[in-house]
């Protein structure tokens, strides 16, 4: 499958000069092959199809920044093989599939002059798709054994999920070509086979150069147990979205930003989500509140006002402050059958990569074969969609 750009007009669709013919298999610039436990990257030296070959030390995997596992000179390639949890990859889970997430960085060296620069850095996103609506075992299957998603249901497991979704809610949407100024969808959702009705909360986000809340530099979007304190900064309408689809859905806007200084123009997002039954009110450690200039005051999805009244203190966590509101009430584990620690997790998405256009442009079309972009800007995706072990996948650099 070959990456593609989305339709004009669409929500960061691209302008093509032309619509060159696709080379030779063998020429691909990037070859992906989603296997059962690792990813295999090869890459051509000849990246950008100009005939200048790229170093294999100016080619790294991932936020981790692995090195290349085999050099083929006299195919004039480099291949990467990584298990899909190294090298910094991020996985996401959704109802149907696991994503796994990487990137393909190239950092070109510099020059002996260092006044000039003749090649500028870019970013390649990989994605690899597995399936997740079957059962998947490495021995054989015994009739006494009781099915996988029957021991799931009878645990009643929670499937936390965040997805950056398209502008009208109705389909995820890619993680490339956004600029300063566009407007990031987030979409928080619970799924279970069984349960009680759960209200789900974002009670925390940190965006990050790497992903993980624990990587510096870091930009905190959500704080203090559902405070979205990204929306309190001057000349941005963050906000949470009102009402809620479901219970079990929360939405949320931000405005996209690049942290200053960094050369890759990308950012990680990592949220801590929790759920309460339905049937709670919610409190001053259970809420979704957003900062309205207009009234310049802190108003909640739901709930009454004073539960945000924490958000301008900039503290929700006191016993204190949660007994003057209202004391949460406590997880019955009798009664839903569950342990409260599986009633939250951390779920990071990303690496969302951010153009370097200006605001509220689009790109022109261009004259050259092949425009190597400023820095950050992505050259190609890859997607892959595995039904089998080793289902490979190939792509193309094409005109912007």
């Amino acid at each position: 499958w070959r990456c593609s750009a989305p339709p004009r007009g669409a929500p960061g669709a691209w302008s093509w000069a032309e619509d060159p013919p696709s080379p030779p298999h063998s020429q691909l610039p990037v070859e992906v092959q989603c296997q059962e436990a690792q990813l295999v990257v090869t890459v051509h030296r000849d990246l950008f199809g100009n005939g200048r070959l790229v170093s294999a030390a100016e080619l790294s995997l991932g936020p981790a920044a692995c090195r290349h596992s085999r050099l083929d000179p006299s195919q004039g390639t480099v291949t990467f093989s990584a298990g899909l949890h190294e090298c910094g990859s991020t996985v996401q889970v959704t109802p149907d599939s696991l994503i796994y997430r990487t990137l393909l960085s190239y950092e070109p060296s510099p020059g002996s002059n260092p006044a000039i620069v003749r090649r500028s850095p870019a970013v390649i996103p990989i994605e690899c798709h597995y399936p997740r609506r079957d059962n998947v075992t490495s021995g054989s299957i015994r009739p006494t054994w009781a099915p996988f998603n029957s021991v799931l249901a009878s645990e009643e497991k929670l499937l936390f999920s965040l997805r950056l979704m398209n502008e009208d809610w109705s389909s995820e949407r890619d993680f490339s070509a956004f600029r300063l100024g566009d407007v990031l969808n987030l979409q928080a959702e619970v799924g279970a086979h069984s349960h009680v009705p759960l209200r789900i909360f974002v009670d925390s986000c940190v965006a990050t150069l790497g992903p993980g809340a624990g990587s510096e530099p870091h930009y905190a979007i959500i704080d203090f147990n559902g405070c979205l304190v990204d929306g309190r900064s001057d000349a941005t309408s963050s906000a949470f979205v009102t009402p809620r689809p479901r219970q079990d859905v929360l939405r949320f806007q931000i405005d996209a930003f690049r942290f200053a200084g960094d050369v890759r123009s990308l950012i990680y997002i990592t949220c801590h989500l929790k759920v309460t039954p339905a049937e709670q009110s919610p409190d001053a450690l259970n809420k979704a509140c957003s900062f309205s200039k207009a009234r310049n005051t802190w108003a909640p999805v739901e709930g009454t006002r004073d539960i945000c009244s924490c958000c301008e203190l900039g503290n929700c966590g006191s016993a204190g402050m949660a007994r003057s509101l209202r004391a949460p009430e406590p997880w019955d584990s009798h009664r839903y059958r569950r342990h409260a620690a599986t009633s939250e997790a951390d779920v990071v998405i990303g690496p969302v990569l951010l153009s370097s256009d200006q605001q509220g442009q689009r790109p022109q079309s261009h004259q050259e074969a092949v425009t190597v972009p400023a820095v950050g800007t992505a050259l190609a995706c890859a997607v892959a969609g595995v039904g089998v072990a080793g289902a490979a996948l190939a792509i193309g650099l094409r005109r912007r």
